[in-house]
């Protein structure tokens, strides 16, 4: 199945694994049909590796109206970075090797974070060293270095000038994006000549994981 990102530079149609890491799609999934991902930045962008973004605390699910009768998400307070649906219990790595691996351009993985405190919030059932949360990254080449330490759950499908929307990565990866050095995206204000670099809002095609 698949989802269309709908971006600040274009729409970005990508594949998703849904047999091989069927939590952590359930995960991003989740998370798109309920709007959690609209609005949201890419905050770190370094051409010729990646772009990531997902961090939910900074999108609507983080600043809906406090009477709105139906929340956005399961649970009440999302914490700095985000997090999974899984809140407070932790998302745990869905790694396979070496089938799914970060041997291309184009391919969607989570951005893991280190598990500090199992019994944190967020962390609360961890099994290994590492977990998930809602941020993922999209590889500009392959990067096998991160083998065996992200998720990969996706990825991109039009890679191409030719493909339906055009080389939307390739339009992300070259945007005049205001970075600083450690590769994080700063937001451009009002008048100033910078992209702005954000995920608009997410189309899922034909979700198979719907109930």
């Amino acid at each position: 199945m698949s989802v269309t990102l709908h971006t600040t530079q274009g729409d970005l149609k990508v594949e998703l694994f849904c047999e091989a890491v069927p939590k952590t799609v359930e995960n991003f999934l989740a998370l798109c049909a309920c709007g959690a991902y609209n609005n949201t930045p890419f905050h770190r962008l370094i051409p010729g590796f990646m772009i990531q973004g997902g961090d939910i605390s900074l999108g609507a699910a983080a600043s809906q109206s406090p009477d709105t009768t139906r929340p956005m998400l399961p649970f009440e307070d999302i914490p700095k970075g985000g997090t999974s649906i899984n809140h407070p219990g932790a998302l745990n790595q869905e790694i396979h090797l070496p089938t799914l691996r970060h041997n291309t351009r184009g391919i969607l993985s989570m951005a893991a974070r280190p598990v500090k405190d199992r019994t944190a919030p967020g962390s609360q059932g961890a099994t290994g060293a590492t977990i998930n949360g809602s941020q993922f990254f999209i590889t500009f080449a392959a990067t096998p270095h991160l083998d065996g330490n992200s998720t990969v759950f996706g990825k991109v499908l039009n890679l191409t000038a030719q493909d339906e929307g055009g080389d939307v990565l390739t339009k992300l990866e070259k945007a005049n994006a205001k970075i600083d050095k450690k590769g994080r995206v700063v937001q451009p204000k009002e008048g100033e000549e910078y992209d702005a670099m954000r995920i608009n809002s997410v189309t899922i095609h034909a979700n198979p994981l719907a109930k």
